[in-house]
């Protein structure tokens, strides 16, 4: 798998690029796993805007997740790789040997008629999902558990997995992809294996429209408006802002910390940033 550059037939066409999804082998996903989301556009259950310069984008089925992996010692065979509009890694269809069909997030390596298994017996291997405590320290896994048997909630985004540092007690240390050391506990299941489409960070947007597909709108920066419309805003010709860069509230952008949360303080061993 890797990244297409395409030539430059046109000002739009100039330094784009896409992920060739070689591994991808079906285009159509199951129906009977898949429902419509109605997009709110940034905007809450009151119809004010929460989160800005968002809407608009093109239509997307959202795609029904095993997160908890909950068919326990049954095996599966992978029948399909498929491509989620939803997230940045590949998704895997899954046959039971029940008949049952789930999704669930695709780890690098995994291909068509590879048989994985959720049970606290199987091996160490990308796809199988098994709890902490057996899971051999220094392995790489995704998909992990905050809370036991609420379904993985931590490392789910393409080409990343986390690394199982030691083992205490009822305790396990996991260092995540951000570099922060985090206690879980030994009953929390995790996926073995790093995440599919690696590639996803190497990807070049090339043009403007292509990021209103996303659903994204434009951004319009402080430091161009009124003094009454930002606290950067206003000054002779181009000016760099005179402070620093903060949002229209007043609140500090870049390195300033936000994180309020001393229910969780305590599973923290380690931050990411020093």
């Amino acid at each position: 798998m890797g990244i297409k550059i395409y030539r430059p037939t046109s000002p739009g066409r100039r330094g784009m690029s896409t992920n060739e999804r070689t591994a991808v082998t079906t285009d159509v996903p199951h129906k009977p796993l898949v429902k419509h989301r109605h997009g709110h556009a940034g905007h809450n259950n009151h119809g004010r805007i929460t989160s800005r310069f968002r809407g608009g984008g093109h239509k997307q089925l959202y795609r029904k997740i095993d997160f908890k992996r909950d068919n326990f010692g049954i095996p599966g065979k992978v029948a399909t790789i498929e491509y989620d509009p939803y997230r940045t890694s590949f998704i895997a269809l899954v046959h039971y040997a029940d008949g049952d069909k789930r999704y669930i997030l695709a780890p690098e390596g995994l291909s068509v008629g590879d048989v994985i298994v959720s049970d606290q017996a199987a091996d160490i291997k990308p796809g199988n999902s098994l709890p902490l405590k057996v899971i051999p320290v220094g392995t790489v896994v995704h998909n992990i558990e905050i809370k036991i048997g609420r379904g993985g909630q931590l490392v789910r985004t393409a080409g990343v997995g986390a690394r199982l540092m030691a083992r205490e007690g009822d305790w396990t240390q996991v260092r995540l992809p951000s570099g922060e050391v985090r206690r879980v506990h030994v009953n929390c299941r995790a996926t073995v294996g790093t995440l599919s489409n690696g590639d996803h960070s190497r990807v070049s947007l090339g043009k403007a429209g292509r990021t209103r597909w996303l659903g994204r709108r434009p951004h319009n920066r402080g430091v161009v408006m009124n003094p009454v419309d930002h606290p950067m805003g206003g000054g002779e010709g181009r000016t760099s802002g005179g402070r620093h860069p903060c949002s229209p509230w007043g609140l500090l952008a870049k390195g300033y910390r936000t994180r309020h949360n001393k229910r969780t303080q305590v599973f923290i061993v380690s931050r990411r940033k020093k």
